[in-house]
């Protein structure tokens, strides 16, 4: 009687799996034990301030750059640049690490950095001026103002867009129809992808969109009359002193811009970093490819709490979470996140973005409307949790900062 043989294709899937099993976890163990420990100790941390904190907030400087310099090195990130805000004066801006590893330049509080999606906010607050001009009507189809976009199997408005409820797409980042080409206007930015379809009927859900942002660039460049990042500039960046906010050039790169470093294994930098190739933002328009300080984020932030651009009705309707048809609340505003934040052992109402660059987060403007606060907190590499990092920073300051 024959003894019972495993079949050769099954032993040869057997080692195959063995193989993987020993694999996948010796290329961790790899990556980790090769990767450059971008700074070693807390002391030896470079940072330079923008200036001295105030005597007010100087012990909460100090604690809060502690909790930078701990971020940094725990998660191996290059460099770090944070401000705070608070009652319309920055109190706080500290750049922290390198803005270029390879040549060890320290990051300094004028340093531009990638902001990714955080760009949003910035189209949004253009969109809010020339509703209060009477230029634009949120409930307007999106066709009233870009033609170019055909219309579709159901009607989208400006405010479905601002809501990320409009059924249009976000870019495929392995198929990238922004990303690898190059516009002069919104409109050459629209034709890329203005034929494909909604993906739901708007209204009815509620997903991220870089494509909606692109159509609503186009959409404020058409009411204004005017290119729309002239517009931005001359009606958002100048009133605000937003002197350090441009938009990215990949044939003219801006000498105080820090250079952008990616994970170089499984989207964490605790496996080393490298330098990320640089692509052409220029078809990303408003929906991502602005250059900025973490000072100017945050003189954005107060600008807008605190009436300095727009009314506050307006910016109670941007900063309203909205509903979908069924009634469900998103979490999105228009143009804001909407969530509520730990501060001073009280729950307090916040409205923020994170700047999404490359598929990871590389920014966060997390505004406290209700204490007069802003916080921005930007990194050069991507997938870092500035979100997190921001709130920790604002609870900080939250300590000390109280409002009758």
């Amino acid at each position: 009687m024959s003894k019972s043989r495993i079949p050769g294709w099954v032993s040869l899937l057997l080692v195959g799996v063995g193989l993987l099993v020993v694999a996948i976890p010796g290329l961790f163990v790899y990556m980790s034990v090769t990767a450059t420990k971008l700074h070693p100790s807390l002391g030896n941390i470079p940072s330079v301030p923008h200036s001295p904190a105030s005597p007010q907030w100087s012990a909460a400087a100090e604690k809060a750059g502690q909790i930078a310099r701990a971020s940094l090195t725990g998660s191996n990130l290059p460099g770090l640049s944070v401000a705070v805000g608070i009652d319309g004066e920055i109190v706080w801006a500290e750049g922290f690490g390198f803005a270029n590893v390879e040549s060890g330049l320290p990051v300094m509080p004028d340093h531009r950095f990638r902001i990714g999606t955080a760009s949003m906010v910035l189209t949004s607050a253009a969109i809010g001026l020339l509703l209060e001009q009477g230029r634009m009507r949120l409930d307007d189809q999106i066709q009233a103002y870009v033609p170019e976009f055909p219309q579709k199997q159901w009607p989208v408005t400006v405010r479905q867009l601002m809501a990320h409820a409009g059924g249009t797409p976000m870019e495929d980042l392995d198929n990238g129809v922004l990303t690898s080409s190059h516009c002069q206007r919104p409109a050459e930015a629209v034709s890329l992808f203005a034929k494909e379809p909604l993906l739901y009927q708007p209204g009815t859900q509620a997903r991220y969109s870089t494509f909606g942002w692109v159509l609503l660039s186009a959409a404020v460049e058409a009411a204004a009359g005017k290119p729309w990042m002239t517009f931005l500039e001359d009606e958002v960046f100048r009133p605000l002193g937003m002197h350090d906010t441009v938009k990215e050039s990949k044939s003219e790169p801006d000498p105080h811009e820090a250079t952008a470093y990616i994970p170089r294994f499984a989207g964490n930098a605790i496996y080393g970093v490298r330098p990320l190739y640089r692509f052409d933002y220029s078809c990303h328009e408003g929906s991502s490819g602005f250059l900025s300080t973490a000072s100017d984020l945050v003189r954005f932030g107060m600008g807008i709490n605190g009436g300095k651009l727009l009314r506050p009705d307006t910016v109670r309707v941007f900063q309203t979470p909205q509903r979908l048809a069924l009634g469900t609340e998103t979490g999105f505003g228009l143009g804001w996140i909407i969530k509520t934040v730990a501060l001073g052992g009280q729950q307090v109402r916040a409205a923020d973005h994170d700047g999404h660059f490359w598929a990871g987060t590389v920014s966060s403007l997390l505004t406290l409307p209700e204490r007069g606060m802003a916080v921005a907190v930007i990194s050069n590499v991507a997938f870092e949790d500035a979100s997190s990092l921001a709130e920790r920073i604002a609870q900080v300051f939250g300590e000390k900062f109280s409002r009758e």
